[in-house]
């Protein structure tokens, strides 16, 4: 069975999405487009969609290889979505948490987080190296398991679709049943922040409830508004540099490296793990606020 691309179908919605936010932004002064950043985001979109074209044959092949060894025997029926949604949305937290602890991974994923803007154009802003750094690992447990490749690939398009109206400064807070379920765009705008409390939080995709059950949910604060962008923010808009900087960086400091062990830290410890010193990385940078703060580790 085929199913259509959600994404695809709700490229018009995002549009007109868009264009409600940017008379938002004019009306309400809250927030901002800068046609230099929304430019680069649309790039990388657009640079994403091709890069996930042309290694979609690839993709497909090792699912319908996997898919071969199933477990179960999944049918198509109501249910079967349902429980592929939950388990597709549990095997993006694990790799969105992956994307932000290890630099390997990392380099793809901070391609979303350059933008210092939070609108929905950011949603857009996507890796393009996204295969090369092997990001589709995460899900192939679910074909092992016997979701039909279509199923899953149609949940994972359902669950982008999703991520993108939660980037957005337009938007409060929701109902408390719903905040306290479902990713909003109040915890989302936790986890694109660089404020030290807000670092590597809130790593959901649909359902939140994954970061509160592993222990990584933050709530948003009226007294911390979030700043975004990365550590060290692009001096450019530049897409090229955007997409591929920090494997640069990888690069270098994997052949700077002076031990096996360095040039393991520097490509799969995590992001800001220098040899001898850990100053920034996530976790010190979190651990030199509290302290600063006196509230200790």
């Amino acid at each position: 069975m085929s199913l259509p691309d959600p994404v695809q179908l709700a490229i018009p919605l995002f549009v007109a999405l868009m264009l409600v936010e940017m008379l938002l932004v004019k009306r309400r002064g809250l927030g901002a487009y800068d046609w230099r950043d929304t430019g680069t985001s649309l790039a990388l979109g657009l640079g994403s969609t091709v890069a996930g074209a042309l290694v979609a044959a690839p993709v497909a092949a090792i699912a319908a290889a996997l898919f071969q060894h199933r477990l179960f025997d999944i049918p198509w029926a109501f249910w079967a979505f349902l429980l592929c949604f939950l388990l597709d949305d549990l095997a993006y937290y694990v790799f969105h948490r992956a994307a932000h602890r290890v630099r390997w991974f990392w380099a793809s994923h901070v391609v979303h987080h350059s933008s210092q803007h939070y609108n929905l154009s950011t949603a857009l802003r996507q890796t393009w190296t996204g295969f090369f750094s092997l990001s589709f690992l995460f899900r192939l447990p679910l074909f092992l398991i016997g979701f039909p490749p279509a199923m899953v690939f149609f949940c994972a398009g359902l669950n982008l679709v999703y991520q993108f109206w939660i980037h957005t400064e337009q938007v409060g807070r929701m109902p408390r049943w719903f905040e306290a379920v479902m990713n909003t765009p109040s915890h989302h705008r936790v986890h694109h922040a660089t404020n030290p409390r807000y670092l590597d939080r809130n790593y959901a995709g649909v359902f939140i409830v994954w970061d509160r059950l592993f222990g990584t949910f933050e709530p948003e604060r009226d007294d911390d508004r979030p700043r975004y962008g990365i550590i060290r923010n692009l001096p450019s808009f530049n897409p090229l540099w955007a997409a591929i900087h920090e494997w640069v960086g990888m690069a270098r400091d994997a052949l700077g490296a002076r031990s096996r062990r360095d040039l393991a830290g520097v490509t799969f410890g995590p992001p800001g793990w220098k040899p001898g010193e850990e100053s920034d990385t996530a976790d010190a940078i979190r651990m030199a606020w509290r302290q600063r703060q006196g509230t200790g580790s």
